[in-house]
């Protein structure tokens, strides 16, 4: 059984900095692709980066120039360092992950970590 453990959020100001972290663990073999996604209150779950294995990044246009994924595959961990926090941010942040393990190909979640902007 693989898990994803998110940690990292809390309560910034406006043009603040936080840096998210998820760690997978577990019977795996290899992680692909990485993802982070968010989810405010009234909204659906937007897709905000992704990762893939090579190392290759793809952001939402909301994000683009403000946050950065990064991933290191030797911990199986994804990052997302996010500058210029806008109130927009705020949202509960989701890691994703598609895990290769003995019983084949698993779509992770971690259970979310809250990232408030607000002053």
């Amino acid at each position: 059984q693989v898990r994803l453990v998110e940690s990292g959020g809390g309560l910034v100001q406006p043009g603040g900095s936080l840096r998210l972290s998820c760690a997978a663990s577990g019977s795996i073999f290899s992680v692909w692709a990485m993802r982070w996604y968010r989810q405010a209150p009234g909204k659906e779950r937007e897709q905000v980066a992704t990762i893939s294995r090579d190392g290759r990044t793809n952001y939402a246009d909301s994000v683009k120039g403000r946050f950065t994924i990064s991933r290191d595959n030797a911990k199986n961990t994804v990052y997302l360092q996010m500058n210029s926090l806008k109130p927009e941010d705020t949202a509960v942040y989701y890691c994703n992950a598609n895990v290769q393990g003995p019983e084949g190909f698993v779509d992770c979640w971690g259970q979310g970590t809250q990232v408030t902007v607000s002053s």
